[in-house]
């Protein structure tokens, strides 16, 4: 009889421990999975301001051969698109995002907003240049990064919502103090950022 219990008793004490393993296994594979997801947006946010990035000096360009004599615009957007991308490349090296490395790429990108707001601003004073046709399709192009750097970033931040939900929730909370998954922050855009620049005439 005594042997009889205490082998129920082995057997409910392996039927725990392989019932713990298969919830450990599940719940670390799914924090695995959704901290994929956060790089993955993370690197299509990186994809669409470097997009932006590369469009900014054929714009530059552009406006240089109808405004040679507006130096001072020309420059401010290029070292801003120089500070902006240093920032980039900067969060392209981490796996995961702080708060600090958030908030530099949101500083940069907002720069690059207001200089190009100047850009848009100057081209009012160039009727041929409002009306070349090169200039109008990197207006086009460059309205159409903006959108999609928006939304990238509301991709971001609900895979980070996603996985930060996970590692919170029980029994993944355990399973991330176990195996050191930390919080990611989100991308808090400043007002002026979360609008896009208006490039219409």
């Amino acid at each position: 009889m005594k042997k009889k219990i205490f082998l129920y008793l082995i057997f409910f004490i392996i039927l725990i421990i392989v019932f713990g393993g298969i919830v450990i296994i599940s719940n670390y594979n799914g924090i695995v999975k959704a901290e994929k997801a956060v790089e993955e947006a993370k690197s299509q946010v990186e994809v669409v301001c470097q997009r932006r990035l590369d469009l900014i000096p054929n714009l530059v360009e552009t406006v240089k051969g109808y405004a040679q004599y507006e130096k001072e615009t020309l420059l401010a957007i290029t070292n801003a698109r120089s500070n902006a991308q240093g920032a980039l490349e900067k969060i392209s090296k981490k796996q995961s995002l702080g708060k600090e490395d958030l908030t530099a790429l949101t500083a940069s990108q907002s720069e690059l907003t207001r200089t190009l707001k100047s850009l848009f601003a100057l081209v009012e004073n160039y009727p041929d240049l409002k009306a070349s046709s090169n200039f109008l399709a990197l207006q086009d192009q460059l309205e159409g990064t903006e959108n999609r750097i928006s939304i990238t970033r509301q991709r971001y931040n609900s895979g980070v919502r996603y996985y930060n939900t996970k590692i919170a929730t029980f029994p993944g909370t355990i399973v991330a103090t176990m195996f050191g998954f930390e919080k990611n922050d989100y991308f808090e855009a400043s007002k002026e950022a979360k609008k896009p620049v208006k490039v219409k005439f």
